[in-house]
């Protein structure tokens, strides 16, 4: 084999590496392509089989060390945009019938909800502002 046809199978070997990177979404896969690629540009300089696989090792695990890592923490990171009932949460609202710990009614994000007091001793009367504590099903749980 000849330092012209070495780039190539390195070129071939990424391609197989990218395609269970896409099956299996396994950024590993990826990071081990990148390796190949960059072994394929060192054939294409004409160095050694050996420098080659020695630039494909330094790649792949000096990716696999340092991008593993972040792409985890990001993935542990809640979403930053609240969407949903979520959204609710932590808003206030202006109480419209007396709330207390059997119900009542609050305008909330422009509609109407039914809702009780977080408190069951404690009542909001018409015109107070609250805060949505937490949704359970229709009724949003105010304090």
């Amino acid at each position: 084999m000849n330092d012209i046809d070495a780039w190539v199978w390195w070129l071939v070997g990424a391609a197989a590496l990218g395609i269970p990177l896409v099956v299996t979404a396994m950024p590993e896969f990826g990071m081990l392509a990148v390796g190949a690629v960059a072994a394929a540009v060192t054939a294409g300089f004409g160095l050694g089989t050996v420098v080659q696989v020695i630039v494909f090792l330094a790649v792949s695990v000096a990716l696999i060390a340092v991008v593993r890592p972040i792409a985890a923490r990001h993935s542990r990171q809640s979403p930053r945009l609240a969407t949903g009932i979520e959204a609710l949460k932590g808003r206030q609202a202006v109480v419209l019938e007396r709330v207390d710990g059997s119900g009542g009614r609050i305008k909330l994000a422009g509609e109407i909800w039914s809702a009780r007091a977080l408190d069951t001793d404690r009542v909001y009367e018409a015109g107070a502002e609250v805060d949505v504590v937490d949704i359970e099903g229709a009724t949003a749980v105010v304090m």
